[in-house]
């Protein structure tokens, strides 16, 4: 049975409330250019933050960073406020390793509301967290950077990502701050549901060349939206390649372009990626496997 965590269902309920309304400003141009523009500008820190950082960087280990781009995604994770890295790394890795199960934190068979935002309004499935439990999370345990974002992010995220982005339209061009408050929630709004697509879209829609016997998909909608990580059939068979995708730097892939920039500036080196001949092996095999499933079928 589930147990719903009313904090976070009214908390969402708020933050739509003043999203509406922030569209309703924008729509109706109740706004400043530069509010818009700015806000815009903090959505894609924010999913450098969730995507080059938390997620490439810090879960899957597929490139290392020097300290100063580790800070720079720290800052911008800050802002994407979506849980702490080290909580989001901890989720993160489970989902992989029990993806689709009830081990899994945002499980896709308990469908899609619930694999979309529904999963952070209730209780853990008791299986998320014993079979979390069979992880190695040493290296977050002993990364400093990780741990103190850890020990204050309530206070970083609500300044990054709430506090300056409302004050500063609001100080430097005049911006009512209701409606800065507003629009600042339209950014934060959108940005979470863009995460969310990746969970719930991407393993309903799409097709699925590299592993049939999987749920992820690939999804050019939600790779768009969110930089990159739409190609998410791929992702699931090559977890480690810092690509997130065969794409290497097209098709929507900017967090791919701002990894290999930071290479080439020498802030990221250790890029990992799969060989051509294992992905090509492994899309023969997926495309063997739909055929039996087919001929199984007739």
């Amino acid at each position: 049975m589930l147990e719903i965590v009313w904090k976070n269902v009214f908390s969402f309920i708020l933050y739509h409330y003043l999203a509406f309304h922030g569209l309703f400003y924008l729509v109706t141009g109740h706004t400043h250019w530069a509010t818009f523009a700015f806000n815009l500008f903090l959505a894609q820190l924010s999913n450098l933050g969730t995507i080059s950082g938390a997620h490439r960087l810090w879960t899957h280990r597929s490139y290392q960073a020097q300290l100063p781009l580790k800070l720079f995604l720290m800052f911008c994770n800050n802002i994407s406020n979506q849980n702490s890295i080290y909580d989001w790394v901890r989720d993160h890795r489970v989902h992989h390793k029990f993806s689709d199960t009830d081990a899994d934190p945002h499980n896709i068979k308990r469908g899609f509301f619930f694999a979309h935002m529904g999963w952070l309004m209730v209780r853990k499935h008791p299986e998320v967290t014993i079979k979390g439990q069979t992880l190695d999370f040493s290296d977050i345990d002993s990364d400093k950077l990780i741990q103190f974002q850890r020990k204050y992010f309530k206070f970083l995220a609500f300044f990054c990502s709430i506090f300056l982005p409302v004050v500063v339209p609001w100080y430097y061009w005049g911006e009512n701050w209701y409606v800065s408050l507003c629009i600042t929630f339209v950014r934060y709004v959108g940005t979470l549901h863009g995460t969310w697509l990746v969970n719930s879209a991407a393993h309903v829609y799409g097709t699925r060349p590299y592993d049939s016997d999987i749920k992820p998909t690939e999804n050019p909608i939600v790779a768009y939206i969110t930089m990159g990580e739409g190609w998410h059939n791929y992702h699931h068979t090559f977890p480690w390649d810092y690509r997130a995708s065969e794409f290497d730097s097209f098709n929507g892939n900017v967090n791919t372009v701002f990894i290999n920039f930071m290479a080439k500036v020498g802030l990221a080196h250790g890029l990992k990626t799969a060989s051509l001949s294992l992905i090509q092996r492994k899309k023969l095999k997926s495309t063997n496997s739909t055929t039996n499933k087919k001929q199984l079928q007739k």
